[in-house]
């Protein structure tokens, strides 16, 4: 990433994490956590990050609504944001969390082997 999009990247995870705790109204987006924003070197595409407190179910519901609201946060992006173009968003459930968590509780459990 060019330092421009990192930029850009950095803003629009500020905006987009407002945008989804303040203005979203859809109660199927849970609890949402914008990890990370990767944004193209041609700012024509950001990939957003985000993960989804609760289960399976949820995360999928969330994803869906977000989804759905795609939109509308590109309009709010564009009002917030002085860009000419404004990205297009694709959201991703980031798996390093959980990841990290799995990781977490296999050395607890090897602890306690011990």
């Amino acid at each position: 990433m060019s330092l421009r999009s990192e930029r850009v990247g950095q803003q629009m995870k500020k905006e987009i994490s407002e945008i989804i705790n303040q203005k979203i109204k859809n109660p199927n987006v849970g609890f949402v956590t914008v990890t990370e924003v990767e944004v193209t070197g041609d700012l024509s595409l950001a990939t957003v990050y985000v993960t989804v407190l609760g289960e399976e179910r949820e995360r999928k519901k969330s994803l869906e609504a977000l989804e759905k609201s795609k939109g509308f946060i590109k309009s709010e992006i564009a009002h917030r944001m002085d860009l000419r173009i404004v990205p297009e968003l694709k959201f991703q459930y980031d798996e390093s969390i959980d990841y990290g968590n799995k990781i977490e509780r296999m050395l607890a459990d090897l602890n306690k082997g011990h």
